[in-house]
C-alpha cells in the first residue's frame, strides 16, 4: 500500500511555481529539460508510449515525495515531463521540486495575490485530478470481482468496459471461459456539468448500459479527439423510453499538445490519455463490447452477481418457453403494452413475431451466446443479447432485448434484430 498520507499532505501544499508552469504562466520545465539535454549532447530516444505508463511514473514520483526522496523524484519528474510535455499534472510536480531545490516551499499562496487567484481554477483541477489518480490506485477493487452490472457475460462479448464516474476510472475487462478479468483501467475525464445526461447541450455524461458502435478513424477527426473515438448507442432504448435526447456521446482521446483533462471538464463524452485510448481502439470490439458508465460500481463475485439475476433468467425462460409452443396470447403477456422496436409498436411487432414462428414450423428455437447486463436506478431493467435459432438449423440471428422489472413480472420494452 502506497505512503497516502504525506503524498496527499503534500497536494495540499503544492508549491505556486509548479502551479505557474503547469499552467503556462512561467516557462515549461520540459523544455529545460531539453535544453539540460542538448547541452550533454545526447540525442534522446523517443519514448514508447504505453497505455497506463505515464501514470504509474507520477504515481511512483508521489511515493519517493512521501518518502522524503525529493532528489530521486526530481530525475523521475525531469524524465516524465519530456517524454510528456502536455502532462501538466506533471508539469506541476516537476515546477515544485525544482523550486525545493533551492527554497523551502510554502502554500500555493507564494506568489503575489493577483497570480495565485488567477491560477485558482487550474490549481483546483490539477489537485482534483492528483487526488483521484492516487485514491483509484490505493483503492483497489477486489481480487475475482466484476461490477454487479454484468450478470452473464458470453463468450462472444471478449471485452468488457465499466466506468466509474465519481472516482474517475474506467475499467477493461478481458472476457474468456472463465469470465470477466480486469486487465486494466485508466484516469477518465466527463461532463463539465457531471452526469446523468438528460438533454442535447447539457454538457452531461450518460448513465447506463450501452455498447459501442463503430470505431472511427482519427485520420477523419479533428486532432481534439486525438488517437481515435468509439462511439456507444446514447439514447439507448431505456433512454428513449424516459424521453432522453442528445447524440454524439464517445470515447476519445486528447488533442496532441494535451495529456489528459481535468476531472469534470467534457461536453459529455468519455475522454482519455491517448496512449490509453489506443489500447482501447486495438482491443474491443464494435458492437459486442458493452461499455457500462455509472455513477458508483459496486464490486461483487461473479457468482453474486449471477445470482441476482435468476429471477431474471426464470422470466426469460418462460418467454423462450411461450415462444417454442407458438403460444401468441401468451408470448405477448411479455411484452409491455408500450414496447417499441425501432419506431414499432407491440401491435406492429406481433406479426414478425407470427412469422418468426411459422418459420419454425413447430421445431422451436435455441438460445446461445447468452449475456445479461442488469441496470438499476429508478427502475432495475435487464439488457439481453443473444442467438436465436431455428432447432436442427445452424444459422440464425442476434438479438437484443431490454426488459423492465415491474413488481414482481418482468417485461420486455424493445427488442431488436443487431446482426
Amino acid at each position: 500500500m502506497m505512503r497516502s498520507a504525506p503524498v496527499f499532505r503534500w497536494l495540499q501544499r503544492l508549491g505556486a511555481a509548479g502551479l505557474l508552469m503547469a499552467v503556462g504562466l512561467l516557462g515549461a520545465p520540459a523544455a529545460q529539460a531539453a535544453k539540460r539535454q542538448a547541452q550533454r549532447n545526447v540525442a534522446p530516444a523517443a519514448p514508447v508510449l504505453r497505455d497506463g505508463q505515464a501514470e504509474a511514473r507520477l504515481i511512483e514520483i508521489y511515493r519517493l515525495i512521501g518518502a522524503a526522496r525529493t532528489r530521486d523524484a526530481l530525475r523521475l519528474a525531469e524524465g516524465l515531463v519530456r517524454d510528456h510535455p502536455g502532462f501538466q499534472l506533471a508539469q506541476l510536480v516537476y515546477g515544485d521540486l525544482l523550486a525545493a531545490q533551492v527554497r523551502p516551499l510554502r502554500t500555493a499562496g507564494d506568489v503575489p495575490d493577483t497570480v495565485a487567484r488567477a491560477a485558482a481554477p487550474q490549481l483546483k483541477d490539477l489537485r482534483d485530478e492528483a487526488a483521484l489518480r492516487l485514491k483509484a490506485l490505493s483503492e483497489r477493487p477486489p481480487a475475482q470481482t466484476v461490477p454487479d452490472q454484468f450478470v452473464a457475460l458470453s463468450s462472444r462479448h471478449r471485452h468488457a468496459i465499466a466506468v466509474d464516474t465519481t472516482r474517475a476510472r474506467l475499467y477493461l475487462f478481458e472476457n474468456n471461459g472463465t469470465g470477466p478479468r480486469l486487465v486494466a483501467d485508466y484516469y477518465i475525464s466527463v461532463g463539465k456539468l457531471g452526469v446523468d445526461k438528460g438533454s442535447e447541450g447539457d454538457q452531461r455524461t450518460p448513465l447506463g448500459v450501452y455498447f459501442i458502435t463503430s470505431n472511427l478513424d482519427p485520420r477523419t477527426l479533428k486532432d481534439f479527439y486525438g488517437a481515435g473515438a468509439l462511439p456507444i448507442n446514447y439514447p439507448n432504448p431505456y433512454d428513449a423510453r424516459r424521453g432522453k435526447t442528445g447524440s454524439g456521446i464517445w470515447l476519445h482521446g486528447t488533442p496532441s499538445n494535451q495529456f489528459a483533462r481535468p476531472p469534470l471538464s467534457t461536453d459529455g463524452c468519455v475522454v482519455m490519455a491517448n496512449p490509453d485510448l489506443e489500447r482501447l481502439l486495438s482491443t474491443v470490439e464494435v458492437r459486442s463490447t458493452p461499455v457500462v458508465i455509472a455513477t458508483s460500481l459496486h464490486w461483487v463475485p461473479q457468482a453474486q452477481a449471477r445470482q441476482a439475476g435468476r429471477s431474471f433468467e426464470e422470466a426469460f425462460n418462460a418467454w423462450r418457453s411461450a415462444k417454442n409452443a407458438g403460444d401468441v396470447p401468451r408470448l405477448l403477456g411479455y411484452y409491455t403494452p408500450d414496447f417499441n422496436s425501432y419506431g414499432k409498436s407491440l401491435n406492429d411487432w406481433t406479426p414478425t413475431l407470427q412469422q418468426e414462428i411459422s418459420k419454425a414450423g413447430g421445431r422451436g428455437f435455441e438460445v446461445k451466446d447468452l449475456s445479461m447486463l442488469r441496470w438499476s436506478d429508478s427502475a432495475e431493467t435487464m439488457v439481453v443479447t443473444f442467438g436465436e435459432l431455428i432447432a436442427g438449423t445452424n444459422r440464425g440471428t442476434t438479438k437484443r432485448q431490454y426488459w423492465l422489472r415491474q413488481g414482481q413480472q418482468w417485461k420486455i420494452f424493445f427488442e431488436g434484430v443487431i446482426g
